[in-house]
Protein backbone atom coordinates (compact mmCIF):
# COMPACT_ATOMS: atom_id res chain seq x y z
CA UNK A 1 0.00 0.00 0.00
CA UNK A 2 1.14 3.49 -0.77
CA UNK A 3 1.80 5.53 2.36
CA UNK A 4 -0.33 8.45 1.16
CA UNK A 5 -3.48 6.30 1.18
CA UNK A 6 -5.74 6.28 4.21
CA UNK A 7 -6.31 2.62 5.08
CA UNK A 8 -8.57 1.09 7.76
CA UNK A 9 -8.40 -2.59 8.68
CA UNK A 10 -11.24 -4.64 10.16
CA UNK A 11 -10.30 -3.77 13.76
CA UNK A 12 -10.75 -0.07 12.99
CA UNK A 13 -13.99 -0.76 11.11
CA UNK A 14 -15.31 -2.58 14.23
CA UNK A 15 -14.74 0.63 16.19
CA UNK A 16 -16.81 2.64 13.70
CA UNK A 17 -19.71 0.45 12.57
CA UNK A 18 -22.09 -1.25 15.02
CA UNK A 19 -22.65 -4.13 12.54
CA UNK A 20 -21.27 -7.61 13.23
CA UNK A 21 -21.51 -11.02 11.56
CA UNK A 22 -23.56 -11.80 9.60
CA UNK A 23 -24.38 -8.20 8.71
CA UNK A 24 -21.00 -6.47 8.58
CA UNK A 25 -20.34 -6.17 4.85
CA UNK A 26 -17.13 -4.14 4.68
CA UNK A 27 -13.77 -5.90 4.98
CA UNK A 28 -11.34 -3.04 4.47
CA UNK A 29 -11.15 0.68 3.71
CA UNK A 30 -8.56 1.25 1.00
CA UNK A 31 -8.59 5.05 0.85
CA UNK A 32 -10.67 8.07 1.78
CA UNK A 33 -10.65 11.83 1.90
CA UNK A 34 -12.90 13.46 4.48
CA UNK A 35 -16.09 14.98 3.07
CA UNK A 36 -15.05 13.82 -0.45
CA UNK A 37 -14.75 10.08 -1.17
CA UNK A 38 -14.04 6.62 0.21
CA UNK A 39 -12.94 3.34 -1.39
CA UNK A 40 -13.81 0.08 0.35
CA UNK A 41 -13.50 -3.66 -0.22
CA UNK A 42 -16.02 -6.45 0.31
CA UNK A 43 -14.79 -9.99 -0.30
CA UNK A 44 -17.53 -12.32 -1.51
CA UNK A 45 -16.96 -15.90 -0.32
CA UNK A 46 -19.02 -19.07 -0.73
CA UNK A 47 -19.03 -19.40 3.10
CA UNK A 48 -21.49 -16.51 3.46
CA UNK A 49 -24.88 -17.56 4.80
CA UNK A 50 -27.00 -16.14 1.96
CA UNK A 51 -25.34 -18.25 -0.73
CA UNK A 52 -27.04 -21.33 0.79
CA UNK A 53 -30.35 -20.21 -0.67
CA UNK A 54 -29.60 -17.42 -3.17
CA UNK A 55 -29.54 -19.45 -5.40
CA UNK A 56 -28.76 -23.10 -4.64
CA UNK A 57 -27.47 -24.14 -8.08
CA UNK A 58 -26.20 -20.70 -9.14
CA UNK A 59 -25.11 -18.64 -6.10
CA UNK A 60 -25.48 -14.87 -6.59
CA UNK A 61 -24.65 -12.09 -4.12
CA UNK A 62 -28.01 -10.43 -3.29
CA UNK A 63 -28.44 -6.95 -4.77
CA UNK A 64 -29.95 -5.61 -1.57
CA UNK A 65 -26.73 -6.55 0.25
CA UNK A 66 -24.65 -4.75 -2.38
CA UNK A 67 -26.69 -1.63 -1.57
CA UNK A 68 -26.20 -2.28 2.17
CA UNK A 69 -22.43 -2.61 1.60
CA UNK A 70 -22.49 0.78 -0.13
CA UNK A 71 -24.45 2.28 2.78
CA UNK A 72 -21.98 0.88 5.34
CA UNK A 73 -19.08 2.35 3.37
CA UNK A 74 -20.85 5.72 3.28
CA UNK A 75 -21.44 5.46 7.03
CA UNK A 76 -17.71 5.00 7.56
CA UNK A 77 -17.03 8.09 5.44
CA UNK A 78 -19.49 10.09 7.55
CA UNK A 79 -17.74 8.99 10.73
CA UNK A 80 -14.25 9.63 9.32
CA UNK A 81 -15.41 13.09 8.19
CA UNK A 82 -17.20 14.14 11.37
CA UNK A 83 -15.06 12.18 13.82
CA UNK A 84 -17.99 11.43 16.07
CA UNK A 85 -20.35 8.61 16.96
CA UNK A 86 -22.19 10.92 19.36
CA UNK A 87 -25.87 9.87 19.64
CA UNK A 88 -26.85 13.49 18.92
CA UNK A 89 -24.88 13.46 15.67
CA UNK A 90 -25.91 10.12 14.16
CA UNK A 91 -26.84 9.92 10.50
CA UNK A 92 -29.31 7.30 9.29
CA UNK A 93 -29.55 5.66 5.88
CA UNK A 94 -32.91 6.99 4.64
CA UNK A 95 -33.02 6.71 0.87
CA UNK A 96 -31.98 5.04 -2.35
CA UNK A 97 -32.27 6.86 -5.67
CA UNK A 98 -31.55 5.69 -9.19
CA UNK A 99 -30.28 2.23 -8.22
CA UNK A 100 -29.11 0.19 -11.21
CA UNK A 101 -27.80 -3.37 -11.18
CA UNK A 102 -25.67 -4.05 -14.23
CA UNK A 103 -24.15 -7.46 -13.52
CA UNK A 104 -24.20 -10.27 -10.96
CA UNK A 105 -21.64 -10.80 -8.22
CA UNK A 106 -20.54 -14.37 -7.49
CA UNK A 107 -18.63 -16.19 -4.75
CA UNK A 108 -14.92 -15.41 -5.05
CA UNK A 109 -15.47 -11.90 -6.43
CA UNK A 110 -14.01 -8.84 -4.77
CA UNK A 111 -16.43 -5.92 -4.67
CA UNK A 112 -14.70 -2.55 -4.71
CA UNK A 113 -17.05 0.14 -3.42
CA UNK A 114 -16.58 3.78 -4.35
CA UNK A 115 -18.43 6.44 -2.37
CA UNK A 116 -18.47 10.09 -3.51
CA UNK A 117 -20.16 12.97 -1.69
CA UNK A 118 -22.69 14.63 -4.02
CA UNK A 119 -24.35 17.04 -1.64
CA UNK A 120 -23.93 17.91 2.01
CA UNK A 121 -26.34 20.10 3.91
CA UNK A 122 -26.88 20.62 7.61
CA UNK A 123 -29.00 17.49 8.14
CA UNK A 124 -28.62 15.59 4.86
CA UNK A 125 -25.80 13.96 2.90
CA UNK A 126 -26.18 12.43 -0.57
CA UNK A 127 -23.62 10.07 -2.03
CA UNK A 128 -23.05 8.68 -5.52
CA UNK A 129 -21.92 5.09 -4.99
CA UNK A 130 -20.55 2.38 -7.26
CA UNK A 131 -19.82 -1.32 -6.79
CA UNK A 132 -17.12 -2.60 -9.14
CA UNK A 133 -15.97 -6.18 -9.81
CA UNK A 134 -13.05 -6.88 -12.18
CA UNK A 135 -13.08 -3.22 -13.28
CA UNK A 136 -16.74 -3.57 -14.33
CA UNK A 137 -19.49 -1.50 -12.74
CA UNK A 138 -21.99 -3.98 -11.24
CA UNK A 139 -24.19 -1.52 -9.34
CA UNK A 140 -24.60 2.22 -8.95
CA UNK A 141 -26.94 4.38 -6.94
CA UNK A 142 -27.43 7.61 -5.06
CA UNK A 143 -27.93 6.99 -1.36
CA UNK A 144 -29.13 9.47 1.23
CA UNK A 145 -28.36 9.83 4.91
CA UNK A 146 -30.21 12.15 7.28
CA UNK A 147 -29.10 13.41 10.68
CA UNK A 148 -31.10 12.11 13.61
CA UNK A 149 -33.06 14.91 15.26
CA UNK A 150 -33.06 14.80 19.05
Amino acid sequence: MKSDLKYLNIKKIFKILPHRYPFLLIDRILDFQTFKYLKALKNSTINEYFFQGHFINDPVFPGVLIIESMAQAAGILIYQSTGSLNINKLYYFVGIEKAKFKSNVFPGDQIFIEVNVLESRKNLIKFKVFAVVNNKNVCESVIVFCKKNI
